[in-house]
C-alpha cells in the first residue's frame, strides 16, 4: 500500500478523532447495547439493532484512521 501524505495538523487531528471514538464513544455504545439487551427479545428489539448498527460504523471508522496513521507519510509544510 501507499504511503499517504499527510500534515503534522493532520496527524493531530486524526489521532484527536480516533481518541474520542475509541475511549468516548465506544463505551457509550456498548452501554446503550447493554441497555437494549436487558429490555428482553433481540429479534423485534429496534433499539439493540440501531446500537449494534452504530457500533459497527464507529468500529470501521476507528479501523480506517488506524490504517491512516499507519500508512502515514508525515511532511513539514
Amino acid at each position: 500500500m501507499s504511503r499517504i501524505p499527510l500534515t503534522k495538523e493532520g496527524e493531530a487531528l486524526i489521532k484527536e478523532k480516533l481518541a474520542k471514538l475509541k475511549f468516548i464513544e465506544r463505551p457509550q455504545i456498548s452501554t446503550a447495547i447493554a441497555e437494549a439487551r436487558a429490555h428482553g427479545d433481540l429479534k423485534e428489539n429496534a433499539e439493540y439493532h440501531a446500537a449494534k448498527e452504530l457500533q459497527g460504523l464507529i468500529e470501521a471508522k476507528i479501523s480506517e484512521m488506524e490504517n491512516a496513521l499507519a500508512n502515514a507519510q508525515v511532511i513539514d509544510v
